[in-house]
């Protein structure tokens, strides 16, 4: 049963995806030759990096608002299992990235902390591919099928980030990592939005348990794809 309180974590989801689109056009502003195009978010909170201590500052907002709105997931999920995994996903997440590794800036010598901050990226990037899988479970075609198109828009532009993630690691030039980076971010901010308005409807799903037939069913359609 949905109560306000629910509704109001819920809304985080809303929130959290509005809020870190804006921070990523606040924070950039503050720092003059930062070119969005061809840096990363990263760059944004890498060490010595004159917007780090507000990039982190707004980071750590953005971070909680997941966390309710994960919570929020979990108490809407009743007893469905897709739902409390998606839920735990982004708890998680949110977790993880509360202790997230610097990077360096370009051409400053690398460190344990830039293998962590990789280590960290790619553990994101999973549990964000959980969160939308056994989301989109949870409901019917049409939301699964827009979420294969977000991960399909992962892979082609994951591996264009990763393609020129190394010419950064390098110090080479990176004229089209921002933009890159910065769809597969707004793929997954948007794919949050959609999820979150689904389950603010009501009767948006069948609340008995499922089995694990649609997760399943549904990562053999990103294998495929």
């Amino acid at each position: 049963m949905k109560t306000k309180q629910t509704d109001l974590l819920l809304s985080c989801g809303i929130l959290s995806s509005l809020f870190y689109v804006a921070i990523n056009v606040i924070v950039p502003m503050q720092w003059p030759g930062y070119d969005a195009r061809a840096q990363v978010v990263s760059e944004l909170s890498a060490i010595g990096a004159p917007t780090r201590s507000l990039w982190v500052a707004l980071g750590t907002v953005w971070t909680v608002l997941v966390a309710a709105f994960g919570v929020g997931v979990w108490l809407r999920s009743g007893r469905d299992r897709s739902l409390r995994v998606a839920a735990a996903a982004l708890i998680i997440s949110s977790i993880v990235g509360l202790y997230w590794p610097p990077m360096h800036l370009r051409g400053d010598q690398r460190t344990l902390t830039d293998t962590l901050h990789i280590v960290w990226s790619a553990v994101t990037l999973l549990l964000m591919l959980v969160t939308i899988t056994f989301g989109a479970a949870a409901f019917g075609r049409h939301f699964r099928h827009f979420s294969l198109g977000i991960v399909a828009t992962f892979v082609v532009f994951g591996l264009l980030t990763f393609h020129d993630g190394q010419q950064l690691a390098a110090n080479l030039p990176t004229p089209w990592i921002g933009v890159w980076e910065r769809i597969n971010i707004g793929a997954y901010m948007l794919w949050v939005i959609v999820f979150t308005i689904a389950l603010l409807r009501p009767h948006a799903y069948a609340t008995p348990p499922k089995s694990s037939t649609q997760s399943q069913d549904f990562f053999m359609k990103i294998r495929a794809t």
